[in-house]
């Protein structure tokens, strides 16, 4: 875009730079004439300008949900940003099954679960399993890879003595419930139990899930980070680059 000044960008609305935001959010009062005024000026007082609330709407008793436009000032470097990212060759399920047949000898090892106590196994079943996700396989059905769903609600002990066991090549961890930070609590315990048990070193650990990001994943002691709409052939991709890459250093 011509005339885009990376180091002072805002948010786009109507016109470049024009500082315009949509939000939603939820305050503790019924619909109203009153509770829409006092959305409107919970915005303008955190310092939003030209308020339009364009939805209120009931959510549950004594709660209303707001939609707004509004305008912000602030704008932020873009060229100063620095976010560690997964970078990998995308290559196709044959490809990467001959390419892991030729370097290794055998099929890789890789064992998943949705940890904890969350019952959503959307999330691993999307990577793992045969049917895939968006058409794109899943790594059950790659002919050199070994994988193991395990499903929801495993334990974090119980997901790392099965790789033991079958001394996989890679972990996923799948964290789809949020509320409370509990994604955060349950994979701070993974890595701790990891480490205890010593299969961070020889093991690629991979997080997964809607509030997770590579950054986020690195920050807690994973290896990578895949959010939402991450595909099986990303995530296959990235474990035979990095097993490959440990085996040559």
């Amino acid at each position: 875009m011509e005339n885009l000044d990376l180091k002072n960008i805002k948010p786009y609305g109507d016109t470049l730079n024009d500082g315009i935001i949509q939000m939603s959010f939820t305050l503790p009062v019924p619909p109203s004439g009153k509770s829409k005024e006092a959305a409107k000026l919970y915005l303008e007082k955190i310092g939003y300008t030209n308020v339009y609330i364009t939805t209120m709407e009931r959510a549950g008793e004594n709660f209303s949900f707001f939609v707004a436009y509004a305008r912000h000032n602030t704008s932020i470097n873009f060229e100063e940003i620095d976010v560690p990212e997964i970078e990998v060759k995308i290559r196709s399920m044959k490809e990467i099954d001959s390419l892991i047949e030729k370097h290794f000898k055998r099929a890789l090892r890789v064992v998943g679960a949705c940890t904890g106590s969350d019952a959503h196994s959307v999330g691993i079943d999307a990577i793992m399993n045969m049917k895939g996700y968006s058409g794109d396989y899943g790594l059950e059905r790659y002919k050199q890879i070994d994988a193991y769903n395990l499903g929801a609600q495993v334990k974090n002990i119980d997901l790392i003595l099965y790789a033991k066991q079958v001394k996989a090549d890679a972990i996923l961890v799948s964290q789809i419930v949020t509320q409370k930070n509990i994604h955060i609590q349950n994979a701070t315990d993974f890595i701790k139990k990891a480490e205890e048990l010593g299969v961070i070193k020889d093991t690629i650990l991979i997080l997964g899930g809607p509030r997770v990001d590579h950054k986020f994943a690195l920050s807690l002691g994973f290896h990578a980070g895949f959010g939402p709409g991450s595909k099986p052939s990303t995530v296959a991709n990235f474990i035979f680059e990095e097993k490959l890459k440990r085996e040559t250093v």
